[in-house]
């Protein structure tokens, strides 16, 4: 493991806003956040995923492997050629768990209402044990729950802080 390089966690939403063309709720200042982080990431940081693939397959889902024709696809395609080597991506083991998704997302009632698919970020955080950064760009839920989240040791980074401005 690499411990001089700082570890990522890359919501779905940054790609998607880094191809500049599918959130219109995002403006230019947020979109060039999103692909400055991501170029950052792709040359000085680590990815971290789960072993489960299942941020992977959101990727698939919504990103275009062929690295084409936005900067959130080239990532994509960057992870795909990237996965294995530890120099880019680590993959950390998360525990499905019906109850909260995996038992690594906190037990905790104010939890309750955070969104069931973003859960997966918040498990490899706390299983990967190294703080690692989560990147948000537009989804307010983070926001909504970050102190809560901030209780149990999860860094959210907000690309794009003033789309959380009307969740004050």
């Amino acid at each position: 493991m690499n411990h001089d390089k700082p570890e990522y966690i890359v919501d779905t939403n940054v790609p998607i806003i880094a191809n500049a063309n599918q959130t219109p709720q995002a403006g230019l200042e947020c979109v060039l956040a999103c692909v400055d982080r991501l170029e950052q990431i792709q040359n000085e940081g680590i990815l971290l995923l789960d072993d489960k693939y299942l941020i992977f397959q959101e990727y698939d889902t919504y990103l275009n492997p062929s690295g084409k024709p936005g900067p959130g696809d080239r990532f994509f395609n960057w992870l795909l050629l990237n996965q294995g080597d530890e120099q880019h991506c680590r993959t950390i083991p998360i525990t499905p768990n019906p109850a909260r998704e995996f038992t690594e997302f906190p037990n905790d009632p104010t939890l309750a209402s955070f969104d069931r698919s973003d859960r997966k970020f918040v498990a490899v955080a706390i299983a990967a044990q190294t703080a690692p950064q989560i990147l948000n760009a537009a989804d307010t839920d983070w926001w909504q729950h970050r102190p809560a989240l901030q209780q149990h040791g999860i860094t959210i980074t907000f690309l794009c802080p003033e789309l959380m401005q009307q969740q004050n």
